[in-house]
Order: C-alpha cells, then structure tokens, then sequence
C-alpha cells in the first residue's frame, strides 16, 4: 500500500512541483547573504564510503541536512556549478538563525558540510576552496585503489552508462578520458562527465590528486579516514570524525552501509596488475601522509 505522501505526490500536477522548487532554489539565493559557508567537506574519494559518513554525520542533532530538502549531500559547486556564483553555493546552508537555534536547543556548535567525492579529483577544486573558505577542514576517505576501481565500475554498470566489461573499460580509460582534465583547466565553466565516469585507474593515484590540497591546507585541518576501517568499525570512525569536527560525542544505535553494491570477485590476474600498478603510488602516499593503510598491495 502506497504511503499517504506518495498519494499526495500523485495529485499534486508536476508544474507545481517545479514551481515549487524553483521558488526554493529562488528563496534560498535571497537570503544567501544569511547563510554562512560551511565548515567541513568530504572530498574523496569515489565508492570510498563518502555516502555512509555523510548519513552517520547529518543523525547528528547539530548537522544540518543542505537547504533545500531534495539535495541529499552535494551541492556539486566546487566541480558542476562554479559558474553560478557563491550566492547559489550559500543558498545551500542553513542561515545564521537556524544555526543558533540548533545550537540553543543542543547546547554545542552546529557543523554544516556537504560531501562531494569528485572534489578531490577536480584539478581546479582544491584551489576554489581554498580561496573561498581557506579555514574549512576536509575529510577524505581512502580505499584500497584496487577495491575502488572495481566498485565505480560496477556503480557505472548499474547506472546504465558503461557498455564494457571492466578489463575492456580499464583499457578503453585513456581513450575516453583524454584532454579532459585539460579541458576542465582550460574553462572554468566546462564539466566533463567522462572525467568523472569513466576515471577507473586514475582515480586510485590519490596522492596525485591530493598534492593539490596538501600545498593549500594544514595537514590539521585534514581528516584521512582508511575506508576499511570505516567499514569494520564504522563507530570509531564515526567518533573520530566528530572529535575532529568539535562535535559532542552522540552514540547512534546502528551504521547502515549504503550504496554497497554485492558481485562476483574481481579476477584474480587482473586484481594482480591493478595491485602492481598501485603499489609505488600506494607507498609514496603512505610515506607522505605517515599513514599505515593496510592495503594487500603493502609489503610488511
């Protein structure tokens, strides 16, 4: 039986639905000038995990969600929209006086981010941040780029836009993606969706993307999150990241997995390339950020 919500939806004509939102969207750009921008972002990575830290973090009673409802975690600003200016960016966040009533009725600091997992990837991103919220503090989630290639392909698979299988999509990567990220440097309003879809292989070399927001930002201001651990004790991890933010310490009755996306097992000998691949970008990672990221590409 369909909720009374889904009935509604059925009686109300599509044309106010959209006026509806317009006016929203319209609403929130009005009073942008009363919308702080936001204290933390999740910038990476892909099928990294972004999506359930996100879910953990707005059961947070000083988290707010974005503004307006619809927008689930990413307002997509720093990478999609850079061309439709700051006041459409803040129209995302909620107002001063909506912070101050949260905090009221909590008793601690409200924490407002978004979580946008191509940020870290985006040649321009880290410099946009930067010169729009110099004090934001990141969080970035890591997975074993092994494990991460092969997820994003099975989400492009599920998604209806990759015909390949993933050796085939793996070798056709240079062809399709080449002069994208060229193209995005070149034109601050472009967009590339094959730089984001189709970005299997390079998407693991994460200290290549990530050299950006290290010569911008202090390491202090920078959370790394090992997705593993996110997976296996999603609690700790989840603590961690409110001691990081100068949250108070709440203690939610479960942690839901989203977007986990069962398959068969990558093939044993091309896990073995990928894992050779890897390997030297994997440990100058570690060597730089002094992390131990128990990947199985780590020689002990």
């Amino acid at each position: 039986m369909s909720s009374i919500r889904d009935r509604m939806k059925q009686l109300v004509p599509p044309q106010v639905t959209n006026r509806v939102r317009e006016s929203l969207v319209d609403y929130g750009v009005r009073t942008s000038h009363r919308r702080p921008l936001p204290d933390f972002l999740i910038i990476g990575t892909k099928r990294g995990g972004t999506t359930s830290l996100w879910n953990y973090l707005i059961r947070h009673p000083l988290v707010p969600r974005l503004f307006p409802a619809w927008n689930t975690k990413s307002s997509h600003y720093f990478e999609e929209h850079w061309g439709r200016g700051e006041a459409w960016y803040r129209s995302h966040f909620p107002t001063v006086r909506q912070r101050e009533a949260l905090e009221r009725r909590h008793g601690g600091p409200v924490r407002v981010g978004e979580a946008a997992p191509l940020y870290m990837f985006h040649p321009l991103a880290a410099g946009r941040v930067a010169a729009l919220m110099p004090a934001v503090r990141l969080i970035v989630l890591l997975r074993d780029p092994v494990e991460r290639a092969y997820s994003h392909w099975k989400e492009r698979r599920t998604n209806g836009v990759e015909p390949l299988d993933f050796p085939a999509a793996l070798a056709a990567e240079p062809q399709r993606t080449a002069g994208e990220r060229e193209r995005l440097i070149a034109g601050a309003d472009h967009f590339s969706e094959r730089y984001d879809w189709y970005t299997y292989r390079a998407r693991g070399r994460y200290l290549e993307h990530l050299q950006p927001w290290l010569e911008r930002f202090d390491r202090e201001r920078i959370l790394f999150l090992p997705s593993e651990e996110l997976y296996r004790d999603a609690r700790a991890t989840y603590r961690r990241t409110l001691d990081f933010l100068g949250l108070p310490p709440v203690d939610p009755p479960d942690f839901k997995i989203y977007n986990d996306r069962r398959s068969a097992p990558l093939e044993p000998a091309l896990r073995a390339e990928l894992t050779e691949y890897y390997r030297p970008h994997n440990e100058a990672l570690r060597q730089r950020l002094g992390l131990r990221l128990d990947w199985p590409d780590r020689v002990a």
